[in-house]
């Protein structure tokens, strides 16, 4: 058998986790428990037995039932206490798996509700993130993400709140949710607001739709890294350019698999975006739906891949070059991860 070295040991940067798709299940039952929330029988099987819930959102009725489940586990976050236990498990979960860099997603107005509307709730979030950063020397920011199912003036709010707190620890501007709805176009505005703000462009593309959805975030929305992108590798003139421009794909091979966009780990189009010199960061988009973390992402490419721990080390420091990180968090994973690579086989 091969000698290969330890994934989880391999300096890397988490570009693609969304808020409460980090939690571990075991938080979400107790949470439910405490708050007499009645979880859906399908995330209550899921979250005790380990085994994720079916799930295929290539149509609109599966990801209507992926986010019936994503909303009943968010429902779980009540309080302040909650979101700082949320931040404080994710970082945790992000070390052992070797993250020395996490931008972590969340639409505030989600949570607003709850925690005395939007602007305490991103605050809430903020303090969590710079507190959780400082007690674990994790690095750790925020993209603050619109959601394409609600309407462009919302986002542009967003927008303006996030650049309003890009001092203290929002790095970028996203667009998530059902890419069949909403263009990206009609949210151009509110990417502009971001950008002259400083905060790098990331929006969803290429995941649920095709091609053309990445080159709208590139055209519309001037896009400096894509949420997924994977659909890019239907279309060589467009890997082409996205390896041109040095567009990082954020690319989540369990998270499509469980969502029906490949069958299995092996479709992913991984050697395809990487030959073509395209930069990807891997992520785990929603380990609490999808049952796997940051370094199992490296493993599938490992292991249905056949990549080499060279080409991991590769992959690791796209995902370090892509990230929002300071040039002296940067420089220290960078030679974290050819320290990793000297090492023998173990």
């Amino acid at each position: 058998m091969e000698r290969v070295r330890d994934l989880s040991e391999l300096p890397k940067a988490h570009l693609h986790l969304h808020f409460t798709g980090s939690m571990r299940p075991g938080t979400v039952l107790e949470l439910a428990d405490k708050y007499g929330v009645r979880l859906p029988d399908a995330l209550t099987d899921a979250l005790t037995s380990g085994e994720p819930p079916r799930l295929r959102a290539t149509d609109e009725r599966g990801w209507f039932r992926f986010q019936r489940l994503y909303d009943a586990a968010r429902s779980c976050l009540r309080r302040p206490e909650d979101i700082r236990r949320l931040v404080q498990e994710a970082a945790e979960e992000d070390l052992k798996d070797g993250s020395g860099w996490l931008e972590i997603q969340v639409d505030p107005t989600s949570y607003a509700p709850r925690l005395g509307g939007l602007i305490p709730a991103l605050e809430i979030i903020l303090d969590a993130v710079e507190t959780t950063s400082r007690e674990t020397g994790l690095g750790m920011r925020v993209l603050v993400a619109a959601n394409r199912m609600k309407h462009p003036l919302d986002a542009r709010t967003l927008a303006r709140l996030a650049v309003r707190y890009a001092d203290r620890g929002v790095v970028g501007f996203g667009l998530s949710n059902d890419e069949r709805r909403g263009m990206a176009r009609d949210f151009d505005r509110a990417f502009h607001i971001a950008r002259d703000g400083g905060l790098l462009s990331a929006p969803h593309g290429g995941e649920l739709t095709g091609p053309a959805s990445v080159r709208d975030c590139l055209d519309d929305l001037h896009a400096t890294r894509i949420g997924h992108g994977v659909r890019a590798a239907e279309d060589p003139r467009l890997l082409k350019r996205l390896a041109d421009r040095g567009v990082t794909c954020e690319v989540c091979p369990a998270s499509n698999v469980a969502l029906g966009v490949y069958e299995k780990p092996e479709d992913v189009p991984l050697r395809t975006l990487f030959e073509a010199g395209v930069p990807m960061a891997l992520g785990a988009d929603d380990p609490l739906l999808f049952g796997s973390r940051l370094a199992a992402q490296y493993e599938i490419a490992r292991h249905s891949h056949g990549f080499s721990d060279a080409e991991l080390a590769e992959l690791a420091r796209q995902s370090v070059r892509g990230s929002a990180a300071p040039e002296e968090v940067r420089a220290r994973l960078l030679a974290g991860v050819d320290d990793w690579l000297a090492r023998p086989a173990g």
